[in-house]
């Protein structure tokens, strides 16, 4: 059941990459393999310049068995697992950096020292994880929000996870694009709490809470994705079949979806933060290379083109 296939950075993200001027990303938790692979990688493109935070000698240590020479790369030494994800929230408070990578470091930690009051890192908006889904071989790509920060959001919340996505979305080329505000059917039912929040929200996205995308549910998942599910069951809706992002109603849905597409289809699931003033690249000890890559790919793109304040 599982699949083997492997998994594969999407071509369009290497091509708006190779565009990039080279954004400077501040890695909290350089000081591990995995964490300097990825950063490796990314700047071997060209699309990144790293600012490695950790241990300075396991950085170096752990480059030069690696054959990456780091004579123009900029190391910050800190050991303390708190105070490099600090490091790299005051980096980008400064605007010396454009992106933040979770490196070696626990997420809480990360996102700890970027939401503190004083880290001037914090928006209007509450603060989203986009998984941006691609599965090899097939065209199109599907995000997923929020499966990683918010548990159960609120309707003003899910507003916010929706505009977010929609930032991320046009900042990849799609410029109008759909969004489907799942639940366990496609009718409002008092008994499926869910359904109910998607109706409203999708009504105060209509009311121009929303805007650049079309907003529409509930959605039962197959009529969100598959044209043919959503023309049986008569559904006369624009989303419906044709959706871009999928809106899940907590963090337990989202888990099990962008799994569920990782594990039986080999998508790469590339995850990024929104709605703090750089993106962040949220990355688990579980993902390929290819996720942490393409998730780099889509942070520097996303701050390459957010406008300047």
């Amino acid at each position: 059941m599982l699949s083997t296939d492997p998994f594969e950075v999407p071509e369009y993200l290497v091509t708006l990459a190779r565009e990039l001027p080279g954004l400077a990303v501040a890695v909290a938790g350089a000081d591990h393999p995995v964490a300097l692979e990825s950063a490796r990688r990314a700047a071997e493109t060209g699309a990144i310049e790293p600012v490695l935070i950790g241990d300075a000698d396991a950085i170096r240590a752990i480059a030069k068995e690696a054959g990456w020479e780091l004579a123009d790369t900029r190391i910050l030494h800190e050991p303390d697992e708190e105070k490099k994800a600090e490091v790299a929230a005051a980096l980008a408070k400064g605007r010396e950096v454009a992106v933040i990578m979770k490196g070696h470091v626990h997420t809480d930690a990360l996102m700890r020292a970027v939401l503190r009051r004083d880290a001037g890192l914090r928006t209007d908006r509450r603060t989203s994880h986009v998984f941006h889904m691609t599965v090899p071989g097939r065209e199109g790509v599907l995000h997923v929000t929020d499966a990683v920060v918010n548990v159960q959001p609120d309707s003003g919340e899910m507003l916010d996870i929706i505009n977010n996505a929609v930032d991320l979305a046009h900042a990849l080329g799609t410029e109008i694009p759909h969004i489907a505000l799942l639940s366990g059917a496609e009718v409002v039912n008092p008994s499926m709490p869910s359904s109910v929040q998607a109706s409203e929200v999708a009504a105060r996205a209509a009311d121009g809470e929303v805007k650049g995308a079309v907003v529409d549910g509930p959605f039962g998942l197959d009529n969100a994705i598959s044209l043919d599910a959503a023309q049986l069951k008569g559904i006369d809706s624009p989303v419906a079949g044709n959706a871009d992002i999928l809106v899940v109603p907590n963090i337990e849905a989202g888990n099990i979806l962008f799994k569920q597409m990782v594990y039986f289809l080999s998508a790469t699931a590339a995850g990024v933060v929104m709605g703090t003033k750089v993106p962040i690249v949220l990355t688990s000890r579980a993902d390929p290379p290819e996720a942490r890559l393409a998730a780099t790919f889509i942070a520097a793109i996303v701050a390459a083109k957010a406008p300047s304040d």
